[in-house]
């Protein structure tokens, strides 16, 4: 029974909302400790303290594909079916990004084509830094804004398959979205200048725009070549481990190999040693009865 969908809880894209997770997914889900332990019995209304203590989103990792917390709490909002509106205020809470980023990654799954563009478009905005464990149990950091555009790019993240949405320029040419604005228009227009000085102040705003977004963007590149330094100087240090462990690995086996071969060598002399005494044995008898025969 725990790891049923409630009973009245509507079909996603025609099917059961947990089917949207594979099966081998799904079982390991259940298998797992965090579901067992923290899952069983949850509500809509227990599920946001769960997510407030998520440290980190991502699928599943090792070779027996162990599922992280995040990944078990989406499986939980597919099974009890939260309210929109509370949905809506996990993708709105600005305090805790984990609270965000799932509340994001279910409306990704469960949400209109109208909806998902709607309520994930304003967080590109959010340039907050989000630890993400990747399927050999690493961690690497993206952003907030980068696993949104991820979200709306990717067939495929945290190993869960997204379901296919509409171009957003369908959307727009049938009047069903807005055409995107971006939020530094609503920067630059929230103080108009006078007409005498309208030329003058739009250069300068957008001289001190250009260099605030430049200093931005230095900032959001030093950071991310931090962090791909950092990734890879861990993944230097795995293979180089790897390497050290293969080699070692080597090196016993050969170690086994002429253990082998002296234990091969020592049964072999003491077969011969044994056919020797045999031999003896025989020649000894053979003197014995010949001796007897002469008396």
């Amino acid at each position: 029974m725990a790891n049923r969908t409630v009973k009245d809880a509507k079909s996603i894209r025609g099917t059961n909302p947990q089917y949207l997770i594979e099966k081998i997914i799904r079982s390991r889900i259940y298998d797992s400790k965090y579901w067992k332990e923290e899952c069983f019995a949850l509500t809509a209304e227990l599920l946001v303290d769960k997510a407030m203590e998520l440290r980190y989103v991502g699928g599943v990792h090792g070779g027996f594909i162990y599922p992280t917390p995040f990944l078990c709490l989406v499986l939980k909002m597919l099974q009890i079916q939260p309210e929109k509106d509370i949905v809506v205020e996990f993708i709105k809470n600005e305090e805790f990004k984990y609270v965000r980023a799932l509340g994001a990654f279910y409306m990704r799954l469960t949400g209109s084509s109208v909806d998902c563009y709607k309520y994930l478009e304003p967080l590109y905005n959010d340039n907050r830094k989000l630890r993400r464990q990747n399927r050999e149990g690493q961690f690497e950091i993206v952003h907030v804004d980068e696993f949104i555009d991820e979200l709306l790019r990717e067939e495929r993240l945290c190993d869960v398959i997204l379901p296919r949405i509409q171009k957003r320029h369908f959307l727009e040419e049938n009047n069903e979205l807005e055409p995107k604005v971006s939020a530094l228009d609503d920067d630059l227009d929230e103080e108009m200048p006078s007409d005498e000085e309208n030329v003058d102040t739009e250069v300068k705003e957008n001289k001190r725009e250009k260099e605030r977004r430049g200093d931005r963007d230095r900032r959001r590149d030093r950071s991310r070549e931090r962090d791909r330094r950092e990734k890879d100087r861990k993944r230097d240090r795995s293979r180089s481990r790897d390497r050290d462990r293969r080699r070692e690995r080597e090196r016993e086996r050969e170690r086994e190999k002429e253990r082998e071969k002296e234990r091969e060598k020592d049964r072999s002399r003491e077969q011969r040693e044994r056919e020797k005494d045999r031999r003896d044995r025989d020649r000894h008898d053979v003197d014995r009865r010949r001796d007897r025969g002469r008396y």
